[in-house]
């Protein structure tokens, strides 16, 4: 039985009064004997109440928030003795969606959370700008440049689309907003990439973007990386090299019909990825913009997380 939990919450996504309420209800109801709420920063996201949480002994550590939020308390989580539960409370809710939890309905949620099977999970590492010896850590060391994903790590027109994704239009349409946001970069430049995986060279002349996943869906159903599994100690990659209208109409129908690869579309699957591209461009991680980059390492770590799903 989990005796200790903790919930690091995003204050600005929900009431917290209301939220208490129906957490207490739910913690008592399964014999939980202590439940404590920690509000998130704008100068901490969840990794330092995170690590007060696990600090404190407890046992099951749930992120209720955004994909934001998700990340930060996965990222504290990696190789702790807790496990990390998920509330629902963001735009994408994108690990969650993965997993098959209740999306919009934070009582069953916590249930799942409290009473759920334990799945360990991988996690993926990104590393702006490595240093050489960043370049052969697997996976990397703490450092300042270094940052867990645990859905999709992104470089070009796909962290664009995040960063130009006004909150207040996220918190009325939805991922609606990435759809106006994204048409305000389809007729941007193109860069040059060159792609190492697994010790692997390629090259593109005018890539738009990479995404690298540790899973595969988004939001409205649509499956950017079909093969991806969180558990499989894999890294699945979508290099998008749309020309035109024409090209990221292609690249839209072959996601939505989950069709196999085109001539805009590239995927490739392995546990060490390394993306060089010119100019530099911005790089997300799990809808987290970090700013442009001129080189990045992606690096798998298997089995890294533990996160409760839903019973069998």
């Amino acid at each position: 039985m989990t005796s200790s939990v903790a919930v690091v919450v995003n204050p600005t996504k929900v009431d917290l009064d209301d939220v208490r309420e129906v957490l207490q209800e739910e913690a008592e109801a399964a014999g939980v004997e202590d439940l404590r709420l920690l509000e998130t920063t704008e100068d901490d996201p969840g990794f330092g109440q995170t690590r007060e949480a696990i600090e404190a002994g407890a046992q099951l550590v749930c992120a209720f928030g955004g994909d934001g939020t998700v990340r930060a308390v996965a990222q504290a989580l990696v190789g702790a003795d807790a496990a990390l539960g998920l509330l629902p409370g963001g735009t994408g809710n994108l690990l969650a969606r993965n997993i098959g939890l209740p999306l919009d309905d934070l009582r069953k949620a916590f249930q799942v959370a409290l009473t759920g099977q334990e799945r360990a999970i991988d996690a993926g590492w990104l590393v702006v700008d490595p240093t050489p010896a960043q370049q052969e850590q697997a996976p990397p060391s703490p450092a300042d440049n270094v940052h867990c994903f645990v859905v999709m790590a992104g470089l070009g027109f796909d962290a664009q689309m995040m960063d130009d994704a006004p909150e207040a239009l996220k918190d009325k349409a939805g991922w609606a907003a990435y759809v106006a946001s994204a048409g305000q970069h389809l007729g941007d430049d193109g860069f040059g990439l060159t792609l190492g995986l697994d010790g692997e060279t390629s090259t593109y002349e005018a890539a738009r973007t990479v995404v690298v996943g540790n899973c595969g869906e988004l939001q409205a159903g649509m499956v950017l990386l079909p093969d991806a599994q969180i558990d499989d100690g894999l890294l699945d990659v979508a290099v998008l090299t749309p020309k035109s209208l024409g090209g990221w109409l292609a690249v839209a129908a072959r996601v939505l019909t989950r069709s196999g690869d085109g001539p805009s579309v590239q995927r490739q699957r392995g546990r060490d990825v390394t993306l060089q591209v010119v100019p530099a461009q911005p790089c997300e991680v799990d809808g987290d913009v970090l700013g442009e980059a001129s080189s990045v390492r992606l690096v798998i770590q298997p089995g890294c997380l533990v996160v409760r799903v839903p019973a069998a």
